[in-house]
């Protein structure tokens, strides 16, 4: 590791810690969940500072790697949370239940997509980026992108298409 990138990495940990640090506490609204997903961002960061050249990107690549390691909380630990919170807001809208249940089956079948083509995904359906700005993020060309999205969304047509419809008994229940 060169002196130049020491200082080039104290300089970036002074200019965004803050910053991520309110990301990371908007994404899990917890301090200490945002201390360390702080920390392991920036971990990670200087694994790869090689491969960061100009400053100006650096803002975005430590926003996306916190937010790669929020989502592998989600991986680790419970799938199902982000599911049921996604229900619970559907069904906050009086959604019918075969409306919810087809949206935890699109999420489950997202996460089931392999890495490359399930983050543009999400961040076009959850975050709503365009495909300038996810290629910006995950540092590809935009073509690149719409090719990953267009073969992703095949994908998940097919994965949901195998997927048999469960009957709309769900909900008559409550």
């Amino acid at each position: 590791m060169s002196h130049h990138h020491q200082q080039f990495f104290e300089k970036l940990v002074k200019a965004y810690s803050t910053d991520l640090f309110r990301f990371g506490f908007w994404l899990s609204k917890d301090r200490n969940i945002a201390e360390d997903l702080v920390q392991e961002t920036f971990a990670r960061a200087w694994k790869s500072i090689d491969h960061l050249n100009e400053e100006a990107a650096a803002k975005a690549w430590l926003m996306t790697i916190l937010r790669r390691e929020n989502a592998r909380r989600f991986e680790k630990k419970q799938p199902e949370l982000i599911e049921i919170e996604e229900s619970i807001i559907a069904d906050d809208k009086a959604n019918e239940p075969e409306e919810i249940l087809e949206r935890q089956l699109l999420h489950k079948a997202i996460m089931d997509l392999e890495k490359d083509f399930r983050e543009p995904l999400v961040m076009q359906i959850i975050w709503g980026y365009s495909g300038e700005e996810i290629a910006e993020q995950l540092n590809l060309k935009v073509a690149t992108v719409n090719t990953r999205l267009f073969r992703a969304r095949k994908q998940l047509k097919k994965m949901i298409e195998k997927t048999p419809s469960i009957p709309a008994k769900i909900g008559s229940s409550r």
